[in-house]
């Protein structure tokens, strides 16, 4: 059938001439002529026309509109932001990610723009099975811890990346599950050395962990000596810790009404109660004063907050934190955080609010609304110069101490039983951010 049709095609062929085209000397000939015909110097050959245009002045003003000028020079960046109309956004700067290492050194100088970048997405950690409540970060390696709600602690090396199963990107596996807790796992603190872990839980415990090799496989039997003797002494869920390096104390807030001090190292542990006014209600929060180790900060569900003598165990001072919401009536405190160098306390509330205290005299510096849900955790950047801030409305933000704004807004989790973000952090050391959720990811940027 082929070779048929082919046959008919050439017989076809066989009686026309074929079309011969003209050379292009001739076409460049033919337009010369045309030229010459129309009184039009024929342009030089080899060269592009170039032909300047001239704007009288008054022709310019009546075609742009005033304080603009005529993009007669195309290549000039202010001509095209001009046209673009972008005005302040001409300013706002990407960063690539694969530049965010180089571009960061958290061991520079403090000044205004040491953590000024722009925080992209880098992993995402998908290995718990219930929402992601607490993690913290090693002070020196590129490790996180995790605490979830499916009563285990997970440990994640960031250098340690596989191939992600549908995607082109990478996948990091937890290298270490700790397994300990008998209900949720509520908080979680890392010591200044990276030796040990600490865990508060709903279970009304606390776990003391030494912290396993960085470098282990994951596959390795299961190491039970990592499990130290728990810290016993709370009747209810706790819901914060915080470690203190100078003294090697830790310090735990409970649904019970106590905040405890211990000492882990010792054999009975428990140093010190500090149980708050009946009207505090509960205590929810609480940080070691950064500037002055020997006292602590406690944030209520009352919206009270207290600065306590840890020798004396008696309130220093109490911020003007209560107050009024313009809401619901209820401004309790979700999570409160100590400045590392200031004598300031930062408090993150139910409604909506991140709020700036004086330690010295308890006055309120700055009050702002900060998310457009209930803001949950704070963390600031070991240099004391930005505080970043997760909120139920799925969102963490950025913001610059000096100035109270906000620099930069990452949507990061999803919504689950209408709480989204549980738990922020900065790396000590390095250039990495994370969040857990309520959806059971943890997410790391850089």
């Amino acid at each position: 059938m082929i070779s048929k049709l082919k046959e008919d095609y050439k017989k076809a062929r066989k009686g026309k001439k074929p079309v011969v085209r003209p050379k292009r000397s001739a076409l460049q000939a033919m337009l010369e002529n045309l030229g010459r015909d129309e009184g039009i110097p024929p342009p030089p050959r080899g060269k592009p026309i170039q032909q300047e245009v001239d704007i009288p002045e008054s022709a310019a003003q009546g075609a742009f509109p005033a304080g603009r000028r005529p993009m007669v020079g195309i290549g000039e960046d202010e001509a095209i932001e001009t046209a673009l109309g972008l005005g302040d956004l001409a300013k706002l700067t990407v960063s690539n990610e694969a530049d965010a290492l180089s571009s960061y050194d958290v061991n520079a100088a403090a000044t205004k723009d040491t953590f000024r970048k722009t925080w992209n997405p880098k992993y995402t950690l998908r290995n718990h099975f219930d929402a992601v409540r607490t993690l913290a970060f090693h002070p020196v390696e590129p490790v996180l811890i995790t605490g979830s709600e499916d009563h285990s602690l997970k440990l994640w090396n960031l250098d340690k990346t596989v191939p992600a199963k549908k995607t082109a990107s990478l996948d990091v596996e937890p290298i270490y599950t700790f397994r300990g807790h008998s209900a949720a796992v509520l908080c979680l603190s890392i010591s200044a050395d990276g030796s040990k872990c600490f865990s508060g839980s709903m279970d009304s415990t606390i776990c003391f962990w030494g912290m396993p090799d960085i470098n282990m496989d994951p596959y390795d039997s299961y190491d039970c000596s990592i499990l130290k003797e728990p810290l016993i002494g709370h009747t209810n869920a706790v819901w914060d810790i915080a470690f203190d390096a100078t003294k090697n104390h830790l310090v735990s807030a409970s649904a019970d009404g106590t905040v405890r001090l211990w000492n882990p190292q010792q054999k009975s542990p428990l140093l010190n109660k500090y149980i708050g006014e009946k009207s505090y209600g509960v205590p929810t929060t609480v940080d070691f004063v950064r500037c002055d180790p020997c006292q602590i900060i406690v944030g209520y569900k009352s919206s009270d907050a207290v600065i306590y003598d840890l020798e004396t165990a008696k309130p220093v001072i109490t911020l003007d934190s209560k107050l009024l919401s313009d809401t619901d009536g209820t401004t309790q405190i979700n999570c409160a955080i100590s400045h590392p160098t200031l004598p300031i306390t930062i408090t993150a509330h139910e409604d909506r609010h991140i709020r700036f205290f004086d330690n010295n005299t308890g006055k309120m510096e700055h009050s702002m609304v900060a998310h457009l849900d209930a803001v949950t955790s704070l963390a600031i950047d070991p240099n004391g110069l930005y505080l970043l801030s997760g909120s139920h409305d799925c969102s963490i933000r950025l913001w610059n101490l000096e100035s109270k704004t906000c620099v930069q807004e990452i949507t990061s989790h999803r919504k689950k039983f209408d709480e989204a973000i549980y738990s922020v952090a900065f790396h000590p050391s390095k250039p990495y951010i994370a969040s857990g959720g309520a959806d059971a990811l943890a997410k790391v940027f850089v």
